[in-house]
């Protein structure tokens, strides 16, 4: 009988050679695995990677409780950078400090010394690129903010800290005191090369809502001025009107008191201001019908008076253009406009006033009837030399 043991020996002998001396087709196979094992390199370096799960949130499923106010102050006018408002100084890279306090938010707080620095204008310009943010509005520190002194030298006290950045950069920058220190013992309708128009600025509803208390518009000696506009007692700021992230008017506070579709349809009074006698317009179609009577009348003034024409446009600093050989366009010189040069005491006084006006295109609600005198005012100083009757044009004051 054949001995097993043998047989295993040979068995074994012949794997041992077979590892040392592998057949052909083997050794195929051991060449081909270095390749396979790139190819399995690659696939893993393409794979993309995802971030391990760390922890029981995610982003996208954190809650925001601002959202909405962060939304809807993202789509204001407060917040966007490209606006003129905050993109005027773009291409000098800083904003001088006369502006900054309003047209940043960096610039508001140095000024308020909100940021530890000392309350007042800062000495240095500002960066560009700020806008009014969050922290404009809801700094800790504006608490601290008594008062706020406007063009006029009133210090109006501050009721709300939420008053403060809406006193301090919706005031204007100039009241009728400068008008009246300008045009004082000057004669009155003398072109002076010393006068120049003088800007009242651009959205001044804090201003035109304190009406003759703020006296930022120019008071004609004798004449009294309605005061700060008192709505009913719910509407008490800013904020009683305005959504304060979006700026949008909260037209259902309106709607309490008022039955009209709009704002502007609210009429307040039933005296037709500008002698149409229609009374189903909003009070604010009277404060423009007297708006665009005044404009036609200092436009005529500073032809027939002063002695140069005049154009407006409304686009280009400083406004108001000559337009000497009277043919409807701004005088050009090297390629730009020629400002207005033939100020008269009279013709400054008027136009200061229309433009304080118009720069509030909310002003028939803010203060209508300080709208309405300033427009009269300005219209009666002007009627007699422009061989206007005031009775017959029907307005009132």
């Amino acid at each position: 009988m054949p001995n097993p043991t043998k047989y295993l020996f040979v068995i074994a002998i012949g794997f041992a050679a077979a590892l040392t001396n592998p057949p052909a087709w083997a050794q195929d196979a051991q060449t081909a695995a270095p390749a396979a094992t790139e190819i399995q390199q690659l696939e893993e370096a393409l794979t993309p990677y995802v971030m391990p799960k760390s922890g029981p949130f995610r982003p996208d499923r954190i809650a925001i409780t601002q959202a909405a106010a962060i939304a809807a102050w993202a789509g204001s006018p407060h917040a966007n950078a490209s606006s003129e408002s905050f993109a005027h100084w773009n291409r000098e890279g800083e904003i001088p400090p006369v502006c900054a306090s309003c047209h940043s938010g960096a610039g508001f707080r140095e000024f308020h010394g909100l940021d530890g620095s000392t309350p007042g204008m800062s000495k240095i310009p500002t960066p560009t690129g700020g806008v009014v943010d969050c922290e404009t509005c809801h700094n800790a520190n504006l608490a601290q903010i008594a008062e706020i002194r406007f063009p006029s030298g009133l210090m109006h006290p501050v009721a709300t800290a939420g008053e403060a950045p809406c006193l301090t950069c919706h005031q204007g920058r100039a009241a009728g005191a400068n008008v009246a220190k300008a045009v004082a013992d000057k004669d009155a309708d003398t072109p002076d090369a010393e006068l120049g128009f003088i800007n009242p600025h651009y959205a001044v509803a804090a201003a035109s809502w304190l009406g003759g208390y703020g006296a930022s518009g120019y008071h004609y000696p004798g004449k009294e001025y309605s005061g700060r506009f008192f709505h009913a007692r719910p509407v008490t700021t800013c904020a009683s009107c305005h959504e304060p992230h979006s700026l949008k008017v909260a037209e259902e506070a309106c709607l309490t008191c008022h039955q009209e579709a709009a704002t502007g349809d609210i009429r307040l009074s039933r005296l037709s201001y500008d002698g149409s006698g229609d009374l189903t317009k909003g009070i604010s179609a009277d404060i423009a019908a007297n708006a665009g009577v005044l404009k036609q009348m200092f436009t005529e003034y500073a032809a027939q008076v002063a002695g140069t024409a005049m154009v407006y446009d409304g686009h280009r600093y400083p406004y108001f253009f000559a337009d000497a050989n009277n043919d409807g366009r701004a005088d050009e010189k090297d390629g730009k406009p020629v400002a207005y040069k033939s100020w008269t005491p009279r013709l400054l006084k008027a136009v200061f006033n229309w433009k304080f006006v118009t720069s509030d295109a909310g002003i028939y609600a803010h203060n209508p009837h300080y709208a309405l005198e300033l427009l009269y005012d300005s219209i009666e100083d002007l009627a007699d030399l422009m061989n206007r009757d005031l009775a017959a044009m029907g307005i009132h004051r």
